[in-house]
């Protein structure tokens, strides 16, 4: 007779590599959460499925929560942007217009953002919204510290170009762009 395997079991000798791979993604402050989510979802879906391939079950549902997360900071970025235009426009008496404007530009933003590939937008996501260090990045996505530099360099080149070709691109091209990188 055969022995079933269960999630649990699974899991927990999969634990480690399961903080791994949320690491790779996600700031540090946010790799348990990932974990523990990881277990929840897979146990849920043991309970209504069988599950063939447990572990790489496992593995999946860790990565997808971890992307699913950096892609909800984005939302996060763009309503704290919102909130902030909100208050701005509240002081200053901005017409409806300009709120309108303000918003359909931080929406491209966003769109900008979401097309850089996706290791540059992970690199630039956890720099630009979870502050960390080019070193921790590096650290956590398991690249050079010189590849996050270009990664960084590469989004913010990238981004300013989409919002150029839409309109509404800063005055100021990156310095990067003006000496011919990128």
């Amino acid at each position: 007779m055969t022995r079933i395997v269960t999630i649990y079991e699974v899991f927990t000798s999969l634990r480690k590599q399961i903080a791994q791979v949320a690491s790779r993604v996600v700031p540090p402050a946010d790799i348990e959460d990932i974990v523990q989510e990881t277990f929840l979802r897979s146990y849920e879906a043991e309970m209504s499925q069988k599950i063939e391939h447990p572990r790489a079950f496992l593995l999946k549902t860790a990565r997808n929560l971890a992307l699913n997360h950096v892609d909800r900071s984005e939302h996060r970025l763009a309503d704290s942007f919102d909130d902030l235009a909100g208050e701005d426009t509240l002081a200053s008496s901005e017409s409806v217009e300009s709120q309108i404007e303000s918003q359909e530009q931080m929406l491209l933003f966003c769109r900008a953002v979401r097309e850089l590939p996706l290791q540059c937008r992970r690199a630039f996501l956890l720099k630009k919204v979870y502050g960390m260090s080019q070193r921790e990045i590096a650290q956590y996505l398991d690249i050079s510290e010189s590849t996050v530099e270009k990664h960084i360099a590469k989004g913010i080149l990238r981004c300013w170009n989409y919002l150029d070709a839409h309109g509404v691109a800063p005055a100021r091209r990156p310095a990067r762009a003006e000496r011919g990188h990128g």
